[in-house]
């Protein structure tokens, strides 16, 4: 385990990387319900779009090829968890990111396919798009700003199956 900033820089680098993945995926979930239904933080509060700036080359990228998120997904799997030569600071932050991104992914089926058809495009639907948006982006900054410092991102529950995946 990586406590109190032991990790080196390079580990540091590429440790926070992976979190571009759910900050990508959160941005794109905003991006799509304030451009389809006019709700949600970027449609409120557009500042909150300047997040986008350094990202926008990646997100052409990312959203121009088809399935790009399974893509990278397998290849963070196989390539980087599954990796023992890897150290276990960036194959714990890698597998967290993951899961991070798992989580936006089943949030953001359950707004598409159960609350969206049954709430419609009311307050109810736009305050939880804004609880997922939000907490996805605060998850990303504690961990970004956890890497960096060289320590372990704890987030309960998230980081106990980070552990149990990541050996």
């Amino acid at each position: 385990m990586t406590w109190n900033g032991t990790a080196t820089a390079q580990e540091r680098f590429f440790g926070s990387l992976p979190y571009l993945l759910p900050l990508m995926e959160v941005s794109l979930l905003a991006l799509s319900y304030a451009a389809r239904f006019g709700i949600g933080l970027f449609a409120q509060f557009p500042v909150f779009s300047l997040i986008l700036v350094p990202l926008s080359p990646l997100l052409r990228i990312y959203t121009g090829f088809p399935f790009a998120g399974l893509i990278v997904f397998i290849l963070l799997l196989t390539l980087v968890v599954r990796n023992s030569n890897i150290s276990y600071f960036i194959r714990f932050n890698t597998m967290q990111a993951i899961l991070l991104d798992i989580l936006l992914i089943v949030g953001q089926m359950i707004l598409n396919l159960v609350l969206q058809p049954a709430l419609g495009t009311g307050l109810i639907l736009d305050t939880l798009l804004n609880v997922v948006v939000l907490g996805i982006l605060a998850a990303v900054a504690y961990c970004v700003a956890q890497t960096v410092l060289g320590r372990d991102a704890e987030i309960p529950t998230l980081s106990e199956a980070v552990r149990l995946q990541v050996r």
